[in-house]
């Protein structure tokens, strides 16, 4: 098999099998020989995993993570990728390709079929567009995954990976730090990529915990404080949350300062158990 990031072979295969890019699916194939295999050993600690990809482009990284697992589960929403696959994954009998769409697939159902008894991690190099409701969907589905190892545009990767309580935090940020720890493993120059995009990315990496590390006494209307105090992040607390609470301010400014918090912090300012103790006290009110 040719090298897969070999720019003439890469536009030999495509030509072949007259594939054109699509910027609605935010198709950007990897050039860089370096960066899948750094992201499938990050991935893949031991050769008894399974490995859900998302998005397999020409099957580089595909590539890389079956010869380091026990089996791949590739998922593929562009069905003109598939003779491609065909091709360069050819010579693998541990990869299964999915031609679906990855934010409506059952990946429990997945899991369950190609992955009895193995540890199982998700790895890939996710579209720009849908980003965040893939993380959200991997992680509030609470599936059974050792880790999440992505490629993000780095603006994204600054954003998620960010500390609670700093001024790069936000609402994706407390989801992703109340399911896992996160950080950013390294960056990829946008000249990795054909075509390149406009923008440079960045690998990161989810370590799903088995249990949050706060305790809530109601989980929804914790995110929903959470995505409330953060739509309005210029705001102050009571401010930002009675829009999009059913609560009164002066119930919600009670709530906060019973919290031991200032009525004119912001949502940025808070830590993850100061958070969780202002939900907890919203919730004591709501239920008083």
């Amino acid at each position: 098999m040719r090298e897969l990031t070999n720019i003439n072979y890469i536009k030999e295969l495509l030509n072949k099998n007259n594939f054109r890019f699509s910027k609605s699916l935010g198709q950007n194939f990897l050039v860089n020989p370096s960066v899948c295999p750094r992201m499938a050993d990050y991935a893949v600690w031991e050769d008894n995993m399974g490995v859900i990809e998302i998005g397999t482009g020409i099957g580089v990284l595909t590539k890389e993570l079956a010869l380091r697992a026990k089996k791949v589960v590739a998922i593929e929403l562009d069905m003109s990728l598939m003779p491609i696959l065909s091709e360069t994954l050819a010579d693998f009998d541990n990869i299964t390709i999915i031609n679906e769409d990855v934010l409506k697939a059952d990946l429990e159902k997945i899991i369950k079929e190609h992955f009895d008894g193995m540890k199982v991690c998700v790895c890939a190099n996710l579209p720009y567009y849908i980003t965040s409701p893939v993380i959200m969907k991997l992680l509030e589905s609470k599936l059974p995954l050792e880790n999440i190892t992505v490629m993000v545009q780095r603006e994204a990767a600054d954003r998620l990976c960010a500390e609670v309580g700093s001024r790069n935090s936000g609402a994706v940020t407390v989801c992703v730090d109340y399911y896992s720890e996160a950080q950013k493993l390294f960056d990829v120059s946008k000249g990795s990529f054909i075509p390149s995009p406009k923008v440079d990315s960045a690998v990161i990496q989810l370590q799903v915990r088995k249990e949050p590390e706060i305790e809530l006494k109601d989980e929804k209307l914790f995110f929903r404080m959470v995505k409330a105090a953060f739509g309005q992040r210029r705001k102050t607390i009571p401010n930002s949350i009675s829009s999009g609470f059913s609560m009164s301010k002066e119930e919600i400014t009670n709530a906060v300062v019973s919290s031991g918090l200032k009525p004119t912090a912001r949502a940025e300012e808070l830590s993850m158990e100061e958070l969780a103790e202002l939900a907890n006290k919203l919730y004591e009110v709501k239920n008083a």
